[in-house]
């Protein structure tokens, strides 16, 4: 027998952004249009082709943790921690009277413990070759460690895993989470990503592969989706953290309901190692295939965040799926790219993303597209790109897009909240 699917809705948003340290501060940045890149502080960058990234600001681990538990933990953990803390504290998930059997963490990371194995490498390689590795090393590189040191934190013990499909993982452990709630495997679950890859190999990546901004006289416009002039992303560091839970477990615990999440679609290019598919069919798919899962149309949605990376090839690909799939609707949508921001978190994008799309859904305002200088003729002038200014409209629903090397996609849509 085919019971019904349980409504989900979002109880629990945590940030840690290079526009801010929470989610206020996060979302005062989106909409005031700041730009979070700077000149790189964690390493020597001068003989790097690009010398600029969205770092966290004022981020110091001494202040959230004891010292010993600090060096236990890589970046991308700690910032995981911090995260999940906001969004678990908001949703009320440490009360005693909830049954921590039923609830989970899903976290994803497009890369993971990066920092740390650079690190434990340099050390191998400057001595002797006698393996005097960290005991610690493997549990604080591998990718699923954030998933169990947030369940380990609080004693959740449901559904828990990690996700990774590039810069579409966290919109995936959304995803995950939103399915197994629905079909009654959770009560609530702890969802989002965290990225720390501003390293050497990180950057110097990047650059080999030609794809990063190396707009190092003014880094600040460096990330400009859909200008002409647009030559590449910029690489950002950060975390996002959304508590998914079923709307009646919500109602009984009185907990206050932010937001709903409608569905969520998945796709693959099956095309590119690296590049999107130039007619966007894949990203066409997932689009389409989130608004059947939400049994929504077209028309429905107001606002979509886009992936929108600042690479020639990517916005391109995109915009012409959306086109595709919304047809003269897609001019009546504010369209943005938060990337323009807060840079291109990797695997926490689309968690960071999702935020700014359900924030945008609360406060009915549409976060820009910043950087735009001067217009290209492959774009539609009639899109609204949402360029330099917020714009206040009503948003009953957002969609966001992430895409991932390889070729994953994946969308998800929230609603505004009705009882």
């Amino acid at each position: 027998m085919n019971l019904p699917l349980k409504r989900v809705v979002v109880t629990g948003l945590g940030a840690l952004t290079p526009l801010g340290n929470n989610v206020p501060a996060y979302w005062n940045g989106l909409i005031s249009g700041v730009s979070g890149a700077g000149m790189v502080q964690q390493f020597d960058i001068t003989k790097f082709k690009t010398k600029f990234a969205c770092e966290l600001k004022d981020f110091k681990p001494e202040d959230h943790f004891e010292r010993k538990e600090a060096r236990k933990l890589d970046r991308f953990t700690q910032i995981a921690l911090i995260a999940a803390d906001e969004a678990v504290l908001q949703a009320r998930l440490k009360d005693e009277s909830i049954n921590h059997d039923r609830i989970g963490v899903i976290w994803a990371s497009g890369i993971g413990g990066m920092i740390t194995f650079i690190e434990e490498m340099k050390n191998f390689c400057g001595g002797d070759g006698t393996p005097r590795f960290n005991p610690f090393f493997i549990p604080k590189m591998i990718l699923d460690i954030a998933a169990g040191q947030i369940s380990m934190r609080y004693g959740f013990r449901g559904i828990n895993f990690a996700t990774v499909s590039a810069c579409a993982s966290s919109t995936q452990a959304l995803i995950d989470g939103f399915n197994y709630i629905r079909l009654g495997k959770a009560d609530a679950i702890v969802c989002g990503g965290s990225e720390a890859v501003v390293t050497e190999a990180g950057i110097g990546g990047f650059n080999a592969m030609k794809a990063l901004s190396e707009r190092n006289d003014d880094p600040t416009t460096a990330s400009r989706p859909f200008d002409l002039d647009r030559d590449g992303f910029v690489l950002g560091e950060g975390a996002g953290a959304i508590v998914l839970e079923e709307y009646e477990h919500a109602v009984r615990r009185g907990i206050p309901i932010i937001a709903e999440m409608a569905g969520g679609g998945m796709s693959a290019d099956a095309y590119h190692l690296t590049a999107p598919h130039p007619e966007g069919l894949g990203a066409t798919n997932v689009m389409k295939n989130a608004l059947e899962d939400a049994e929504m149309k077209p028309e429905d949605i107001d606002y979509i965040n886009v992936h929108g990376t600042s690479t020639p090839l990517g916005d391109i690909s995109e915009v012409t799926a959306i086109q595709r799939v919304f047809g003269e609707h897609a001019y009546n949508v504010n369209i943005s790219s938060t990337k323009s921001m807060t840079g291109h978190l990797l695997g926490a994008a689309g968690a960071v993303e999702a935020l700014a799309s359900i924030l945008a859904v609360v406060n009915d305002t549409a976060p820009p597209t910043i950087n735009h200088f001067t217009d290209d003729p492959a774009f539609d002038p009639r899109l609204n790109f949402t360029f330099h200014k917020a714009q206040k409209r009503k948003i009953n629903v957002a969609l966001s897009n992430t895409f991932g090397f390889g070729g994953h996609n994946a969308s998800v849509i929230f609603k505004k909240y009705e009882g």
